[in-house]
């Protein structure tokens, strides 16, 4: 649970949305297997989210980046709190629409 919420560090911290899910699976992947894979799916999500905000950052130069950033970041807030209850329920958890950068 907390490999995910740490995600929400980056609102506060530059990178903190990727150093905190870093830290925590790299710490703790090797004690439970759970949280390795949870551990991975965060870091892959969060590593997924900024390439998407860079890319809707420049396509802010064109206007619909501008439309898009708000619901991106409505999206990462709603998918971290959602990913966050059910890692909390034990459940596996899978982000929508996340490249697998680490496997």
């Amino acid at each position: 649970m907390f490999a995910h919420l740490s995600g929400l560090s980056g609102y506060l911290i530059p990178f903190g949305n990727i150093v905190g899910p870093l830290v925590i699976w790299s710490i703790k992947r090797e004690t439970d297997p759970f949280i390795e894979t949870q551990g991975k799916e965060a870091l892959n999500f969060q590593i997924t989210m900024m390439i998407y905000t860079l890319i809707l950052g420049i396509l802010s130069i064109v206007i619909i980046g501008l439309i898009l950033l708000p619901a991106l970041f409505v999206l990462h807030l709603v998918l971290i709190i959602v990913a966050s209850v059910k890692s909390n329920q034990g459940e596996d958890y899978h982000y929508p629409l996340t490249i697998r950068f680490v496997s």
